[in-house]
C-alpha cells in the first residue's frame, strides 16, 4: 500500500509556512486596516503577531507529540473524540480552501495593472489556470511542492527585504501624526481583522507526516516561519503607511506596489507587484498542498469517503488534491469572496480555540506516551489566555460570518451522525479524564497504544537502526580488575569522542550514575542508561570484563555491561533499545556466550545473532 513520503525538510518547510502566510494580509488588507484605525495600522500589526502565539506554542506541542498527517483534526479527534474531529477537519478544509482561492482571485485582480481591460470573467480564468497548474505540482509529489516553494518564498523575501531597506531612508514620520484618530479601541479591532494573516504559521501541522525528522524540524519551522514573517509584515506595513500619502492608501486595494512605485518609480511598482504576485502564488500553492490533507487523513479515518485517503505512485493524496482543487475553482466561478474571507476568519479563530482546548485535554489525561518533544511553556495560562482572546474576537466577526460558521458546524455534525458515527469506536483523551475523575473504566489503553506507535515512527525506533548501533559501537573488552571508575573513565573517553561531548561532564554524569543501583538483567548482567543535555545524541557501548566489574553492589560483579548515553529527544528510542537488550540478556545461555567469545566483533554478533532468534 503506498504511503505519503517523508521529504520535506527544515528550509522546505519554513517556506511552506513562510508562504501561506505571505499573501492578502501583506499586499492588499493594509489598505482596508489603514481605513479603520490609520497609522496605528502598524501597532494592530504587532500586536495581530502576538496573538498567534498561544497557538503557536499550542500546536508546536501538539504537533512534536502526534506528527500525523491532517494536524487539527488528528489533535482534536485525539483529545475529544471523531465528532469533534470532524468538525474540526472539515472546517480546517473549508478555511483553507477558501483562503487559497482568493489568493489566486488576487492573481488575477493584479493582472489589471499590466492590462486594465482584462475582464471580471478573464480574472476568474487565470486564478482557474493557476489552480490547475498548483494541483499538478501537489500531485507530482510534495517534494517537488516544496521546492516550488522554497524558490518563490526566497524571491519573495530578498523583494521584501529591499523595499523595507529602501523605504527606510523615505519615511516621513510626519504621516504617523496623529498616530491614532479613530481611538485606541479601533487598533485593537483591527487586529483582530489582520490577525488572521498570521494563521497560516501554524497550518504546516497539517502536512506533518510529510516532514523528515518533525521532532525537530516542525517546531522550528513554526516558530521560524513566524519570527521571519511577522517581522518583514511589521516593518512593510510602517515603510508603506510612511511613504504612501493617507488619501492614496484609502483609494487603493494595491498599496505595496504603489509605495514601490513612490520608492523606486516604474521599475518599484513592477517590482512589487511582482512580489504579490509570487505572495498570491506561493499561498495558493501551500495552501493547497495543506488543505489538500484534511480530506485525506479524515479519509483514512472512516470519516470521510476512504477513496479520499489513496495515495498516488508519487506518495501524493491525489484524490484529496484533485477534490480539493474543484471545490476552490467553485468558490472562484461563482461565489463572492469578500464575506467568505471573513468567514474563514472566523472559523479559523474557532480552530484555535479548539487547538488549545485539545491540548488542555491531552497534557490533563496524563497517557503515558503523550511525549512531546516541544513543550508548551506557562501552561495552561497561555492556552487559557489564548481561548479567551480568541473567544471574543470570534464574538466580533459580525452576524454573516457567525451565521456561516454555524451551519458549518450544524453540516459536520449532522454529516458526522449520519455518515460516520456507527462505524468509529476509538479512545480519546477526554475518556481518560473521565476515568480519572469518576474511577470509572471508561478505556482499554487503545489510545496510549496508538501514541506509542506513532513515537516509534517520530523517532526513527526501527530495527535497521538498532543493527546499525550495535554494528557500530565502541567495545571494551577486559580480563583484568578494574574499578568503576576505570570503566567510567574508559566509557567517557570513548562517547566523548563519538557524540561530540564534554569529556569531563561525561564522566560525571557516569560516575554519578555508577552509585546508584543499576538496571540488573539478572546475575552478572547490567544496563546504564545515562541522559544528557543535548540534541539528536545516542550512543551505546558494550562492556566485558571476564573478571567482573564491581558497581553499587559488591555481591555481584558484573560480566556484561551496556552503557547508553542519550539526549531528551532521543528518549523513545533508549527505551526501546533498552527492552530489546533486556531480552537478549534474559536467553538462558547469553552469559556462558559472552564469556567465551572472541573479540570486538564476536561480542557484537551474539548481539545481533541473539536478537534475530527472538524476533525482537
Amino acid at each position: 500500500m503506498a504511503k505519503l513520503k517523508k521529504d520535506l525538510n527544515l528550509i522546505e518547510v519554513i517556506c511552506v509556512s513562510a508562504g501561506v502566510m505571505i499573501s492578502s494580509g501583506l499586499f492588499i488588507l493594509p489598505s482596508l486596516a489603514f481605513a479603520k484605525t490609520g497609522p496605528a495600522v502598524v501597532l494592530s500589526y504587532l500586536i495581530g503577531c502576538l496573538i498567534i502565539i498561544p497557538t503557536i506554542f499550542t500546536k508546536a506541542e501538539l504537533v512534536t507529540a502526534m506528527p500525523k498527517t491532517g494536524g487539527i483534526f488528528f489533535f482534536t479527534d485525539r483529545s475529544m473524540g471523531p465528532m469533534m474531529g470532524t468538525l474540526a477537519g472539515l472546517i480546517a478544509w473549508f478555511s483553507l480552501a477558501f483562503k487559497s482561492a482568493f489568493s489566486l482571485l488576487a492573481i488575477g485582480i493584479f493582472v489589471l495593472l499590466f492590462n486594465p481591460g482584462v475582464s471580471e470573467l478573464e480574472i476568474k480564468l487565470i486564478a482557474v489556470a493557476c489552480c490547475l497548474l498548483f494541483s499538478l505540482v501537489n500531485v507530482l509529489g510534495v517534494k517537488i511542492a516544496g521546492k516550488f516553494q522554497v524558490i518563490i518564498v526566497v524571491i519573495l523575501v530578498a523583494v521584501l527585504i529591499v523595499y523595507v531597506i529602501v523605504g527606510f531612508f523615505s519615511v516621513d514620520m510626519a504621516s504617523y501624526v496623529p498616530f491614532a484618530p479613530k481611538g485606541l479601541n479601533s487598533i485593537f479591532i483591527t487586529a483582530g481583522f489582520i490577525f488572521i494573516s498570521y494563521s497560516g504559521t501554524t497550518k504546516i501541522a497539517a502536512i506533518a507526516g510529510e516532514v523528515k525528522n518533525p521532532r525537530r524540524n516542525l517546531p522550528l519551522g513554526i516558530f521560524y516561519s513566524w519570527g521571519i514573517v511577522s517581522v518583514l509584515y511589521v516593518l512593510v506595513v510602517f515603510i508603506t503607511v510612511g511613504v504612501v500619502p493617507s488619501d492614496v492608501l484609502l483609494s487603493t486595494f494595491i498599496p505595496i506596489s504603489i509605495g514601490g512605485d513612490l520608492l523606486m518609480g516604474q521599475f518599484g511598482l513592477v517590482l512589487m507587484t511582482i512580489a504579490a504576485l509570487l505572495a498570491f502564488v506561493s499561498t495558493g500553492n501551500a495552501g493547497l498542498l495543506a488543505a489538500s490533507r484534511d480530506p485525506m487523513a479524515m479519509g483514512k479515518e472512516d470519516l470521510v469517503p476512504p477513496v479520499f485517503g489513496k495515495i498516488s505512485k508519487y506518495g501524493t493524496p491525489w484524490v484529496s488534491i484533485v477534490f480539493t482543487t474543484l471545490f476552490m475553482i467553485v468558490v472562484i466561478l461563482f461565489l463572492d469572496l469578500e464575506n467568505f474571507v471573513k468567514t474563514a476568519s472566523a472559523l479559523k479563530l474557532l480552530l484555535f480555540i479548539i487547538a488549545n482546548v485539545a491540548l488542555i485535554f491531552m497534557r490533563e489525561s496524563n497517557v503515558k506516551h503523550y511525549r512531546p518533544s516541544y513543550k508548551s511553556p506557562l501552561y495552561p495560562w497561555i492556552q487559557i489566555i489564548g481561548i479567551v482572546v480568541y473567544s471574543f474576537l470570534f464574538l466580533q466577526m459580525g452576524k454573516f460570518p457567525l451565521t456561516l460558521v454555524g451551519l458549518f458546524a450544524l453540516g459536520s455534525l449532522i454529516w458526522y451522525l449520519i455518515y460516520a458515527k456507527g462505524k468509529i469506536k476509538r479512545e480519546y483523551a477526554l475518556l481518560h479524564i473521565v476515568e480519572r475523575i469518576t474511577g470509572i473504566q471508561q478505556t482499554d489503553q487503545l489510545l496510549d497504544e496508538e501514541l506509542r506507535e506513532i513515537l516509534v515512527e517520530r523517532d526513527n525506533v526501527s530495527e535497521e537502526r538498532f543493527v546499525n548501533q550495535i554494528k557500530t559501537c565502541p567495545v571494551l573488552n577486559y580480563d583484568t580488575d578494574l574499578s568503576a571508575e576505570e570503566i567510567a573513565d574508559s566509557v567517557a573517553d570513548a562517547l566523548a569522542i563519538e557524540l561530540n561531548l564534554s569529556y569531563k561532564s561525561l564522566l560525571k554524569k557516569i560516575l554519578t550514575r555508577e552509585k546508584e543501583p543499576e538496571v540488573i538483567i539478572n546475575s552478572g548482567v547490567a544496563c546504564l542508561p545515562i541522559p544528557i543535555q543535548g540534541h539528536n545524541k545516542f550512543g551505546i557501548i558494550l562492556i566485558r570484563d571476564r573478571n567482573g566489574i564491581v558497581f553499587s553492589d559488591p555481591e555481584n560483579p558484573v560480566y556484561a555491561a551496556f552503557v547508553m548515553v542519550y539526549s531528551p529527544d532521543e528518549w523513545n528510542f533508549q527505551f526501546h533499545a533498552l527492552s530489546w537488550i533486556v531480552e537478549i540478556a534474559e536467553v538462558e545461555d547469553f552469559e556462558e556466550r559472552w564469556l567465551n567469545a572472541g573479540g570486538d566483533n564476536a561480542l557484537r554478533g551474539i548481539i545481533l545473532s541473539l536478537w534475530k532468534q527472538r524476533g525482537v
